[in-house]
């Protein structure tokens, strides 16, 4: 057990050194390549569901993340970059995200996920405190009489809804296991 921890450590460690920013790369340049990725994923999003847009626009607040992910043999994981943005100052929060996954598989994934923030509380506590999801992030696509509005998302918390997209589009399993969010100090 001991080794199948130490492997997936080190594949922590390679995985953060492989999304991180090349250090010759200005602050500049790495918030461009963020946003580029970032509004990349929300076109996508709108490209497969039109009525996201109107949500997304209509919150309190949005982050977007752009990911990839990797699972070899026993052990995975995945980092990348974001942007939140509170509706109310327009000011952009950079952000990072670090996945870990443990069991049997073999694979390559690139996506997207978008959270839609209904009021400033959770917004506030995800930009301050962070969040990590453990297991998998599941509830009703349909919550209330809010179901046709926030079609293809899921509820993560009260007052929070996330998209999950792939190059493909909308994705049909919505999932964040082992996930933590946090502040990118370097881009802020």
């Amino acid at each position: 057990m001991t080794n199948v921890l130490s492997r997936i450590m080190s594949f922590i460690v390679i995985l953060a050194a492989l999304t991180s920013a090349s250090a010759s790369a200005g602050v500049n340049e790495d918030r461009a390549e963020v946003r580029a990725a970032t509004q990349k994923v929300l076109s996508t999003l709108y490209q497969a569901q039109p009525s996201a847009r109107r949500v997304v626009e209509g919150a309190a607040a949005h982050a977007v993340f752009s990911n990839f992910g990797m699972k070899i043999f026993f052990a995975g994981g995945g980092g990348g970059n974001g942007i939140a943005v509170s509706h109310k100052t327009k000011k952009e929060i950079f952000m990072k995200m670090l996945e870990v996954q443990a069991g049997l598989g073999l694979g390559v994934k690139k996506f997207g996920v978008i959270f839609v923030f209904e009021n400033e509380a959770p917004f506030n506590k995800f930009i301050e405190s962070g969040w990590e999801f453990g297991g998998q992030a599941t509830a009703a696509a349909k919550y209330g009489d809010k179901g046709a509005a926030y079609q293809g998302a899921v509820s993560v918390a009260p007052g929070v809804w996330m998209y999950q997209v792939t190059e493909d589009g909308l994705a049909f399993e919505l999932t964040a296991k082992g996930t933590k969010y946090y502040k990118n100090d370097k881009l802020n």
